[in-house]
């Protein structure tokens, strides 16, 4: 008899036994919005360093069965490996989805569903509606874990999130889109929770985009291997020394019964990002763009001799916190960064982060000039936190603004017409224009379509005038 009454089988249960009658509207139209926004930072992605290390690498692997790797038209990869490359390319701007309690949701999940798809065969083809399923399925997984644990409520200090719970929602969202039974599902579980957690130390570097690929390549192994028989641990989910040892204060619960399930996602939104960096700094970037204005007048540039000092008041996040980051990578986890190029320019893009930006005279002086307060009430918390910049100009003026909700957090979403605006923007980078409508029809017509693979037809319709660039990353790396 199957042990329902475990936490861990009840999870099982609900990866199992949920069906399409479960998704709501509101689901399944947040859910593609996630959709969309992955696929568009995941194709800008592609044109990083650190894919290109990472597509370089997996190159060696080969197999009969393979997966499109976006934007690549001409090369495949088994679905481990596409898996985990489109999975880097997600997060390697850190312009993906952020959920609270703190992870990024889509990245561990999409890329795993989106190889699976092309790798079934023809009498085994899933429909929108399944994608859909598993995909949220995944997301639920996630955020059921998360809650867990108030630590995991602030801002990690330990492990990175998706890294420890995007590897168990990949194993759920691939159990469910290969039709696991209920105790392959558990077997998943466990599988996936030893393949689970990576260092925030390596936060800001080239690294830290592969947690992201790791995470949806192991969760994807994990179900492969419960789906060939391979067992865990039947109560991976109860035990301090199962996954309770990534939280100290773990307590877990078994999840609602599926006749009266009601989905986290339909509870709050996740939040979709403007600029690709860190959370955190997208209040210091709207608080700067707002004070902004109180100083720039007539004239388009910022009078950085007039400025003396720059104060920011944020939460104790010490690897969000750098004075002069030296990298691209250090820049999106840089409070004073993102805040002072938002001053400069009165905006933070994808090109904020190039090298020669970094280096700008200005942006060095404005550097120089900032100071970080931390005041008791301002919590680490995506929920709860505030931005508050103070600037005091030669003359003796200040002007202060306060970002309480940047726009696109969940409690102030991005409008339709800007959130797939940012989609067109990331996505035609790499994309003809035919790809990147073909995507917008997909995933807006996603739960009518009979065939989800339908999805990596267009994601492989490169724009050649990106070529040259691809060149000098392959030649880079």
């Amino acid at each position: 008899m199957f042990a329902t009454k475990t936490i861990t089988g009840s999870f099982a249960g609900m990866i199992h036994g949920l069906t399409v009658n479960n998704l709501t509207e509101q689901v399944i139209q947040r859910s593609k919005r996630m959709i969309l926004d992955t696929l568009g930072v995941g194709l800008i992605g592609t044109t990083t360093e650190v894919f290109h290390k990472a597509l370089q690498y997996s190159r060696i692997y080969s197999t009969d069965i393979s997966s499109t790797v976006w934007g690549q038209p001409d090369l495949r990869l088994p679905p481990l490996y596409a898996s985990f490359v489109n999975g880097i390319a997600v997060h390697s701007m850190d312009f993906d989805d952020t959920w609270h309690p703190a992870t990024h949701p889509s990245g561990a999940v999409l890329p795993s569903l989106v190889a699976l798809s092309e790798s079934l065969s023809t009498h085994h083809k899933k429909s929108g509606l399944d994608f859909l399923l598993a995909f949220n399925v995944g997301i639920e997984v996630q955020g059921r874990l998360m809650h867990f644990s108030n630590e995991a409520s602030n801002i990690p200090k330990r492990f990175h999130p998706p890294s420890v719970v995007g590897t168990m929602g990949s194993a759920a969202a691939s159990s469910k889109f290969l039709g696991l039974d209920q105790t392959q599902c558990r077997d998943a579980l466990a599988i996936a929770a030893s393949y689970s957690g990576a260092p925030l130390a390596n936060a800001a570097t080239q690294t830290k985009p592969l947690h992201i690929g790791n995470a949806g390549r192991h969760g994807l192994e994990a179900a492969c291997f419960a789906f060939l028989g391979l067992q865990g641990n039947k109560h991976i989910l109860d035990l301090e020394s199962g996954f309770g040892a990534f939280y100290h204060d773990y307590d877990p619960q078994a999840v609602p019964s599926l006749e009266s399930y009601s989905w986290l996602l339909e509870k709050q939104d996740v939040a979709v990002k403007r600029f690709p960096a860190h959370l955190g700094t997208h209040w210091a970037t709207d608080a700067a763009c707002a004070v902004r204005k109180h100083i720039v007048r007539d004239s388009h540039s910022l009078p950085v001799n007039d400025i003396q000092k720059i104060q920011l008041k944020v939460p104790d996040v010490k690897y969000v916190n750098r004075p002069f980051p030296s990298s691209e990578h250090e820049a999106r986890h840089s409070f004073q960064f993102n805040a002072c190029t938002a001053l400069l320019d009165g905006n933070v893009s994808v090109h904020s982060f190039a090298d020669h930006n970094l280096s700008r005279p200005e942006l060095k002086a404005l550097l120089g000039k900032t100071e970080i307060v931390h005041p008791p009430d301002n919590k680490p918390n995506f929920d709860k936190l505030y931005c508050e910049i103070s600037i005091t100009m030669t003359n003796g003026a200040t002007f202060t603004e306060r970002c309480n909700t940047f726009y696109g957090h969940w409690r102030n979403p991005l409008s339709n017409k800007d959130h797939q605006k940012k989609f067109i923007s990331n996505a035609s980078m790499v994309l003809s224009a035919d790809g990147v409508e073909g995507i917008i029809e997909v995933v807006k017509n996603l739960e009518n379509i009979s065939d989800c693979s339908v999805l990596s037809s267009f994601l492989r319709l490169r724009n050649q005038t990106t070529d040259k660039h691809e060149r000098s990353l392959h030649n880079k790396s």
